[in-house]
């Protein structure tokens, strides 16, 4: 056989085993995918479908560092979808005009931002979501409470920041979120706008309230909660903004202690039942609020007689967000204003 012909057929075979390769490397990968359709990729860049240095499509290549509640993350600068797991972060990015591409179910349903939500096009992941559907919506920035189950697993799909619920005032959380996402400005705008509009309504309300005593009461299974300032109900604007008092036992167990709520039987209901009552059923279990509502110990309360008390919303207002707190602002101000 000539020189020529020999290296011809050489680098042919050479040709055809590469070939063969890839395509059997092809076919591999096509029956990992269908069989892994429910496993958490170990690394982000498994996730992708193209060069793993490629960012999602309309994100920010760029990152920062942030100090999270469980310490420092590398964040892009400026999160272009980001999923919401904690539910009561969710009205912060609504406020920041943040987008936000999954959030679960209550935030979906909080009739304060639930509209914006939906114009956004926010995915509905759920009392419970999972990684497949987070997955799915390439997200660029998670946010979860700390120590919640899962995160190495969200870790592996993008950034998350745990935040620890409570730990800040709802301003200063705002501050941070708006530090996180890029907004710093618009979050300090805010609460100029917010503490302006107090200072605004606060001398009405104290002069409509003058010394009397308000309680936020949600009757549950085994008695009542009596809520402070800082789980939402309207509790950050009652004692928080305008400074009002609860009686005196709600006020040391539920605010003074810092605890924030108390738990109590429905034979002391008397004791922690102010002039004015913000209230509504518990929606953490599933008890009868009528057990309540339609005892004689409620039914001849002051604030009942007086017709002095007030329907929270269960669904919306145990949130504490921005949006939520202007809501709840001008529903907390008209009742207090008319309960004169």
């Amino acid at each position: 056989m000539r020189r020529s012909n020999l290296i011809f057929w050489v680098f042919a075979l050479a040709l055809l085993l590469v070939l063969s390769a890839c395509g059997q490397a092809a076919t591999n990968q096509t029956a990992d995918a269908k069989a892994g359709t429910e496993t958490v990729p170990k690394t982000a860049a498994e996730t992708k479908t193209g060069s793993a240095a490629e960012p999602a499509s309309g994100t920010d290549a760029e990152t920062v560092a942030y100090q999270s509640d469980v310490g420092e993350v590398q964040v892009p600068k400026n999160p272009q979808r980001i999923v919401d797991l904690t539910a009561f972060t969710t009205g912060y990015f609504v406020a920041l005009d943040a987008p936000v591409v999954g959030a679960m179910q209550g935030a979906m349903n909080n009739k304060y931002i639930k509209e914006q939500l939906a114009a956004q096009g926010t995915t509905n992941l759920g009392d419970t979501p999972t990684a497949e559907p987070i997955l799915g919506l390439k997200p660029d920035l998670i946010i979860a409470y700390k120590g919640a189950e899962g995160i190495d697993k969200l870790s592996a799909i993008a950034p998350v920041v745990q935040l620890e619920y409570g730990k800040r005032s709802y301003k200063d959380l705002m501050l941070e979120m708006g530090k996180l996402t890029n907004r710093e400005e618009a979050a300090k705008a805010w609460v100029e706008k917010w503490e302006a509009r107090i200072a605004e309504l606060k001398p009405q309300v104290e002069a409509a309230v003058g010394d009397r005593k308000v309680s936020i009461l949600n009757p549950y299974a085994k008695g009542l909660y009596v809520f402070g300032n800082n789980y939402g109900r309207g509790g950050e604007i009652i004692y928080g903004e305008f400074g009002l008092k609860a009686p005196a036992k709600a006020q040391a167990e539920a605010i003074d202690s810092g605890t924030g709520w108390a738990s109590i039987s429905l034979e002391l209901l008397p004791e922690y039942a102010g002039d004015i009552v913000f209230t509504s059923p518990w929606s953490g279990d599933d008890s009868d609020p009528e057990t309540v509502y339609g005892n004689s110990l409620w039914k001849n309360l002051p604030a009942v007689k007086a017709g002095h008390v007030f329907r929270l919303d269960a669904t919306s207002d145990t949130y504490n967000d921005p949006v939520s707190l202007e809501g709840q602002l001008e529903f907390i101000t008209d009742s207090l204003l008319s309960a004169k």
